[in-house]
This record gives structure tokens, C-alpha cells and sequence, in this order.
């Protein structure tokens, strides 16, 4: 029997990139592939991209331009070394990296990558291979279970694509170009997925998709089903302890969606609810289709529902035109907001997009500053709730061992990691924690007694 063939994924960006990486993997292994974390000893080398970020194309050639001398090494110690392209900026920009890398074996779009074992066979046969297109056939159909042995090694949380591609068109973002047409999976194959990971170990699940609250599968009743409608199903698997959910549109909120957060316990209570920024004139400007205060409408709706729910978001800041005033109407809705924790970035342009045609741009010091006073502020409330937590007991889902001895470190329902003192025993359960004091971004704490529901209940007489 031949010796396995090594395969490394360099991943980057999104969530979605990440479970793309994993099904890769899944979808290589019955050829005989098997995951190193090293390219030193790698037979195969994916690159899969995201061209959201700045100058994304930029490093994926600077990139290929290391693997063209890992390529060499390999060759001289007697191996073949090949380098596939794949995600997003393989769908953008295909052609040109045909054309601009002669290191690449193989370009796939984040549509395609079912096809990677057929493209690799081309690649051998032919020099080179290419797949961007959109298919028809769906790829998640195609794509092989991944083995029990796979899913018990990623642990005790694990992503279920649901939904891909957006049909929103904001003027700066690419992902209707390179992800498609929004798209979603039917119920019963996700049911499928849930129950193969729960049986396998895994506690926690996220749901994901470019704009994942735009669900609307295929039900088992024939009827067109919402991601509401699909969390209370979900819910009812056992053995999945927490769900989650991302990243979502605030025009896509609907009542099925709040009323899961109101009864589903299993529904973790955090959001992230992307909203760019907080100005009316600059969201129209995004063609975001809601101003600020329907999105501050949505929060409300939230917790009115739940009223232990906490959000993050996304934040653009130097949109073509904004004004200092269009920016302190931003900062004015994070204060009113008060967010958990939130992702914020410069403006840059991305080839194809509406906004990379606009004129008024922001200059580059204005943009550095203004992104500083952002991020001060959003740091400062993240310290705060996340302080705001010392001397409370929560529920924390432990999933692996912590870098000092004898630690063990799971997530708060808020995505905060928390660190105790604990046997390994007892990864994979939600155990009770009563947390002591915060480092840095990580709380510090102990077991606890009893789970803070128990407590609760314990004080009402219910």
C-alpha cells in the first residue's frame, strides 16, 4: 500500500473559509490525502483566499512566489509539490493568475471545489487546470461526509454551511461576484449534517452563510422553511448544546428568528449584526437598503426578546464621502448600541464594485485617524462587558486543553474564552463556572456548583 499523499490548506478570511478548508480536506481523502500543518512536507498546497480585505490578490502572489521555492526544495529532494489557488480571489481573478503564476497547477472557484480530485487529474494530464464557473449541480450534494475520524478531530464545535452567495449588491462588497446568487440548503440535509456531528462528539454548532438570517430552504413539508423556523428543529437534536449563527443582514430579521432567541435555550444569546455605519446618507451611499435607526429598531426587537442578548458588528470607516459629521454619527450609534465586541476596518476598493468608482475618497490620514477613535471606543466596551462578567457564574462549553499546565479553556456564551483549573476529562460539557478576574481578553475562573439556570431557578421556586 502506498504511503499517504500530504495536503496543507492556508486559509483566510471569512468562517465560511474555514469550513471550505475542512471539505477540501474531506473531499481528498478518499484520494489517499491526509492533513500535515507543515509545507515542508506537503505533496499538495491550497491556498484558499478571500478577496474581501486589502490587497487580497496581493498577498496570494506573494504567496505562490514562497511556494515557487518550496517547490523548488521539494523537487530536489525528489518530490512533486502541487499548488492549487481556490476561494475568492480564485473566482475574481482566475485567469490572471493562470497568467501571472506559472507556479499554480490548478485555479477553483469557492463553487467548484467538489471538483478538486478531477481538476488535479487535468492538472497531470494537461499542465494546468481552471474551474470558476458557478455550476448547476449542488456542490454541498456532491461533497463526501467527512469521517468520523475528521470530525472528532476539529473538536467540540464544529461550522454547518447553510446558505451562500447574497443578493444585496453593497456597493463595496464583492461577494455577490465571487460567492453567487444567495442560495440555500435543503432542511433535511442539514438535519443530516447536524445528527453526523452530534453522534460524533461535537456540541456546538454555527450556522453559517454570507447572509445566513436569508435562509430559506427546502422543508420536509414541502414548504420554503426560514433559519428560525430551522433553529427550533435543530434544537431538538440531541446532544447539541449550543447553537449559533452568522453573519446576518439587519433587513432579514424576521419574528420567527426573534422568537428563537426568546425560546430556545440552546440559542446562544449573541449576535453579530453587521451594520457598516452610522450615517443614513453613507448607508444609502453602501445601498445597506435600512438607515441607522432601523437597525437600532432590530436591537430593540432583540432584546426585548432576550434580554441577556449581547452583539458585534462590522464597521467600514473612510466610505467614499464620509464627512466628519457622516463619522461621529457612527460613533454615536456605537455608544447608544453598546456592543460585546465588533470588527472595524479602513475602506479600501475592490475592482468591480460600485464604490471603486466613486470619487470623493477619504484621505488615508483621516481614515487612520478616525479609525483609531473607533477602535478606542469599541475596546473600551469589550473591557466592559467584558469585566462587567468578574464575580458572575456562567455556563462555559470547555473544548480543549490551555497552554498552561493543568488549564483547560472553553467560551461564555458570548464567545468569551474563560480558563480553569480542571481534568480534560471533562472537554466536550458545559460545566458551570464562577470567574474571577480577566487577562487581557480572557476571563479566569473556577468550577462552580451549580449552572447559573439552576440558581436561578433555585431563587423563584420554579
Amino acid at each position: 500500500m502506498s504511503p499517504p499523499r500530504k495536503l496543507h490548506i492556508k486559509s483566510y478570511g471569512c468562517q465560511m473559509n474555514v469550513y471550505d478548508a475542512q471539505r477540501m480536506v474531506d473531499t481528498l481523502a478518499p484520494e489517499g490525502f491526509v492533513e500535515t500543518a507543515s509545507v515542508g512536507d506537503a505533496d499538495l498546497v491550497i491556498l484558499n483566499t478571500c478577496h474581501i480585505r486589502e490587497k487580497a490578490a496581493e498577498k496570494v502572489y506573494s504567496e505562490l512566489g514562497r511556494l515557487r521555492l518550496a517547490r523548488e526544495d521539494a523537487a530536489r529532494n525528489g518530490r512533486d509539490l502541487n499548488i492549487v489557488v481556490a476561494g475568492c480571489v480564485a473566482q475574481a481573478e482566475g485567469d490572471e493568475i493562470i497568467r501571472r503564476a506559472p507556479v499554480v497547477d490548478v485555479v477553483v472557484g469557492p463553487q467548484s471545489y467538489h471538483n478538486l480530485p478531477r481538476l488535479l487529474a487535468r492538472a497531470r494530464s494537461e499542465g494546468r487546470a481552471i474551474d470558476t464557473e458557478f455550476p448547476v449541480e449542488d456542490k454541498f450534494a456532491a461533497l463526501p461526509p467527512p469521517s468520523r475520524q475528521a470530525i472528532r478531530a476539529r473538536g467540540v464545535s464544529a461550522f454547518v454551511t447553510v446558505q451562500e452567495g447574497c443578493d444585496k449588491f453593497c456597493t463595496f462588497c464583492v461577494v455577490p461576484y465571487t460567492r453567487g446568487a444567495e442560495a440555500s440548503r435543503p432542511v433535511a440535509r442539514i438535519l443530516d449534517d447536524a445528527r453526523r456531528l452530534a453522534d460524533n462528539g461535537v456540541r456546538e454548532i454555527t450556522l453559517i452563510g454570507q447572509n445566513v438570517n436569508a435562509y430559506h430552504g427546502d422543508g420536509p413539508d414541502g414548504r420554503t422553511w426560514s433559519l428560525g423556523k430551522l433553529l427550533y428543529r435543530l434544537a431538538e437534536i440531541p446532544g447539541i448544546a449550543r447553537i449559533r449563527y452568522s453573519t446576518n443582514h439587519p433587513r432579514d430579521v424576521d419574528d420567527e428568528l426573534i422568537a428563537a432567541h426568546r425560546d430556545l435555550p440552546a440559542l446562544m444569546p449573541f449576535v453579530h449584526l453587521p451594520v457598516q455605519s452610522g450615517s443614513d446618507r453613507i448607508l444609502a451611499a453602501m445601498n445597506r437598503k435600512h438607515t441607522a435607526d432601523e437597525y437600532r429598531h432590530v436591537i430593540a426587537r432583540f432584546r426585548e426578546a432576550r434580554a441577556d442578548i449581547a452583539f458585534s458588528s462590522d464597521f467600514i470607516v473612510g466610505f467614499p464621502g464620509e464627512s466628519e459629521e457622516d463619522f461621529k454619527a457612527t460613533l454615536a450609534l456605537v455608544e447608544q448600541i453598546g456592543y460585546a465586541s465588533a470588527y472595524s476596518f479602513k475602506y479600501s476598493p475592490r475592482p468591480g464594485t460600485p464604490a471603486a468608482d466613486m470619487r470623493e475618497m477619504v484621505a488615508a490620514a483621516t481614515m487612520d485617524e478616525r479609525l483609531a477613535r473607533l477602535q478606542d471606543l469599541i475596546d473600551r466596551q469589550q473591557h466592559a462587558f467584558n469585566r462587567a462578567a468578574i464575580g458572575t457564574t456562567v455556563d462555559v462549553l470547555f473544548e480543549r486543553a490551555a497552554r498552561n499546565e493543568g488549564q483547560i479553556v472553553g467560551r461564555t456564551a458570548y464567545l468569551q474564552p474563560a480558563h480553569v483549573m480542571a481534568s480534560e476529562d471533562i472537554i466536550g460539557e458545559v460545566r458551570p463556572v464562577t470567574l474571577d478576574s480577566l487577562e487581557r481578553y480572557s476571563l479566569l475562573g473556577r468550577l462552580a456548583t451549580a449552572s447559573p439556570r439552576a440558581r436561578a431557578s433555585a431563587s423563584t421556586g420554579a
